[in-house]
């Protein structure tokens, strides 16, 4: 049984920056390919950052590359979502996922992953 928990959300100024962490459990973390989601009300989740491979390979959604930035420390068991230069329409649940497979072909689909975090809010305000 994986167990993710993010931490880190909460209200930011339109602007500012804010960083969500993601504790995994698992002896095979190293291997997992992980990935950042957000929801906001009445919306579907919606991808927003992906990496594997040693954080090797990254991939961000359009919406938010070149302000955020994943990372996985391996050594401790988590994975980062630095968010900079936020604004109001990043405000959202967001979740931190894993696969059991080292790499996910279409790691853009929340379909991809099995196991979930329970959520962290995230409000932006202008």
């Amino acid at each position: 049984q994986v167990q993710l928990v993010e931490s880190g959300g909460g209200s930011v100024q339109a602007g500012g920056s804010l960083r969500l962490s993601c504790a995994a459990s698992g002896r095979a973390f190293s291997n997992y390919f992980m990935g950042w989601f957000r929801q906001a009300p009445e919306k579907e989740r919606e991808f927003v950052a992906a990496c594997g491979w040693g954080a090797i390979v990254t991939e961000y959604a359009d919406a938010v590359k070149g302000r955020f930035t994943i990372s996985k420390d391996n050594a401790k068991n988590t994975v980062t979502l630095q968010m900079n230069s936020v604004n109001p329409e990043d405000t959202a649940v967001y979740y931190c996922a894993a696969s059991q497979y080292s790499y996910v072909r279409d790691r853009r689909a929340a379909t991809a992953y099995d196991y979930w975090g329970q959520g962290t809010q995230v409000i932006v305000s202008s």
